[in-house]
């Protein structure tokens, strides 16, 4: 339940008291609260304490939150003049491993205030002290399925004259979230050019979705490091908190291996198109710090060639075979050979240097897109199949897919010191109807691609698969564009539009395939992807953002409202996002944000 204070006279008065000192304001122009919106007004004398649009959406309708908090929420109808220079941490021991990434978290706080000013107060505001009331181990700061990450928001003026947040939680990453929210509730006031705080503010506020992700691809093309290090700041804001890095495929292979550098040495589009040991533990710790966990995926027995022509023992089949649409789905094509011993020695050095770099809580192995005719092009495949008494029917390549998946399952859990990770695979013909039996839901979580009517979803949780929604008729971002083999447009055109998004509610699609909501349960949430085909580092923003951002409420939150409701506060987080540097799509006229209930259909 949302409380809001939405009285206009009392909220102008409370907040700036009678005198409006229009002279000496920047604009003619002022905001009002009106039906839960902001209406643009012109201020004439007998205006009283004139709001700024940005102040004024801080307490109109629903706020201006991004994600809209899930349990009660009060806004209040104060506001306080902030000196950002003046913001400390209490509560926490800042030497240990939660104080100090709390402490770095402030540090971001207080950079992002001053980037909101556009010119210096002429006077001081109130000090800022942030209290956190840490309910958990504060040397503990690693992320789960089963972290919990709520928290609880209080703003009040204290005694001693200062703004006091008391923030608390049961782990770090909720504590770190209510920072973000905190962040929200601090706005540029054009109208006057200080910054101000909201007061009397009470957040309660967790997750609906304990998974909630975006993948991106940068195999395709090279993603820079500062497109990837963007990619997880737009993710904190937006309390997303799992990067599925999807880091090698056929195109190329830029990871940097400890154990086998050969692969980056042959595989990478250019020397200095790779990700080294350094540039991954800076990713992963800059991810830590804002909330998000960095997962890599290393997709295979498809989607490899590019890195492996120095290996030899013919560990890979049908290599840039042709024609290549006999083959895989796009050019390159490439295959592992599951025959090949080679092929499981180099998987466990593989795993044991991604499990090291990335030090993920699970494991991502792709498994998609097999494709069968590829292995029955191989003489040594088939004769391995046969010396065994298996014929070269369907069914026998899916005895080998699941030889191969076995195989390499044993030699993750060997590179991770003999203890079993959950492992995501995606939709395949692994999940088909006659094959899912081969699949241990005990130790599998599915990611769905296909699409939300699919009837492979009701299959996976019948049978007790977790899993996490990146169906391609909602969530594909590399959608909508020409096409980059032939003419036309690509594969899973139209563009998904940030409303389509934000309607692609995973609990919904259980409903509408008559599944039970005792299901649920099995939802671990949703994933945008960004397949690179037609993206690199120039691009990346636009197609992430705030498209991204409509899916974090949706994971977040998980709305009963349609995207209707939530157009305004998109508007301003689309704002922030580009405050921060992070050049997220225009979605409307900027005339539709300062005129608001205007551009309706």
């Amino acid at each position: 339940m949302f409380v809001v204070g939405l009285l206009y006279l009392l909220l102008a008065r409370t907040v700036f008291g009678d005198s409006g000192h229009q002279d000496s304001l920047a604009s003619p122009w002022h905001y009002q609260c009106d039906g839960g919106l902001c209406k643009k007004i012109q201020i004439t004398q007998n205006t009283t304490a004139p709001l700024a649009l940005d102040v004024c959406q801080l307490f109109c309708g629903t706020g201006a939150l991004w994600p809209q908090p899930t349990g009660h929420m009060s806004l209040g109808n104060h506001v306080a003049k902030l000196d950002p220079d003046d913001i400390t941490l209490s509560g926490i021991d800042q030497r240990s491993h939660v104080g100090q990434l709390l402490q770095e978290n402030v540090e971001r706080l207080r950079s992002n205030i001053k980037s909101l000013s556009r010119s210096t107060p002429t006077t001081k505001g109130y000090g800022l002290t942030i209290n956190v009331i840490p309910d958990f181990d504060v040397n503990n700061a690693k992320l789960t399925l089963n972290t919990k990450e709520s928290y609880t928001l209080k703003i009040h003026k204290g005694e001693s004259g200062r703004i006091i947040v008391d923030l608390s939680g049961p782990s770090y990453f909720g504590i770190r979230h209510g920072l973000e929210t905190l962040s929200q509730l601090i706005v540029y006031d054009d109208l006057r050019g200080d910054l101000k705080i909201a007061r009397d503010v009470y957040i309660n506020d967790e997750p609906a979705f304990a998974y909630r992700g975006i993948l991106l691809d940068t195999s395709r093309n090279f993603m820079d490091k500062a497109s990837i290090l963007r990619t997880i700041d737009g993710m904190a804001m937006s309390k997303l908190n799992s990067f599925h890095w999807h880091i090698t495929d056929s195109h190329s292979f830029p990871y940097v291996s400890k154990t086998w550098p050969k692969f980056s040495k042959y595989g990478a589009y250019a020397p200095n198109k790779i990700y080294t040991v350094e540039d991954i533990q800076e990713i992963v710790r800059y991810g830590l710090v804002r909330g998000v966990r960095v997962l890599p995926e290393f997709d295979a027995p498809a989607h490899v060639g590019e890195g492996w022509q120095w290996v030899g023992h013919d560990t890979t089949v049908c290599f840039k075979a042709e024609p290549w649409r006999d083959y895989c789905v796009e050019p390159p094509c490439g295959q592992l050979n599951p025959t090949s011993e080679k092929v499981y020695e180099i998987l466990e050095g593989l795993y044991t240097d991604m499990l090291r770099d990335f030090e993920p809580d699970f494991f991502h192995m792709g498994g998609d897109e097999v494709n069968i005719d590829c292995w029955n092009s191989s003489n040594i495949i088939k004769n391995w199949m046969l010396e065994r008494g298996w014929d070269l029917s369907e069914p026998s390549f899916y005895k080998l897919w699941d030889h191969f998946q076995s195989r390499a399952f044993d030699k993750l859990t060997k590179a991770n010191n003999g203890i079993e990770l959950d492992v995501v695979l995606w939709t395949s013909g692994l999940t088909k109807e006659e094959n899912i039996k081969l699949l241990d839901p005990s130790k599998y979580i599915i990611q769905i691609w296909t699409t939300g009517v699919d009837k492979t979803i009701g299959r996976l949780v019948e049978n007790e698969f977790r899993v996490i929604f990146s169906n391609y008729d909602a969530l594909y971002f590399d959608c909508g564009f020409g096409a980059w083999i032939g003419e036309g447009t690509n594969w899973c055109s139209p563009y998904k539009g940030w409303q389509k998004v934000y309607d692609n509610s995973p609990l919904q699609i259980l409903d509408k395939q008559g599944l039970s909501q005792d299901y649920k349960h099995l939802v671990l949430g949703g994933e945008a992807a960004l397949w690179s085909e037609q993206v690199d580092s120039a691009s990346v923003d636009s197609r992430l953002w705030p498209r991204s951002a409509a899916m974090a409420e949706r994971l977040w939150t998980n709305p009963d409202a349609s995207w209707i409701h939530a157009e305004q506060r998109l508007l301003r987080h689309r704002e922030r996002l580009m405050q921060r540097g992070i050049m997220a799509d225009s979605l409307e006229p900027e005339w539709c944000l300062q005129n608001q209930g205007h551009c309706y259909a």
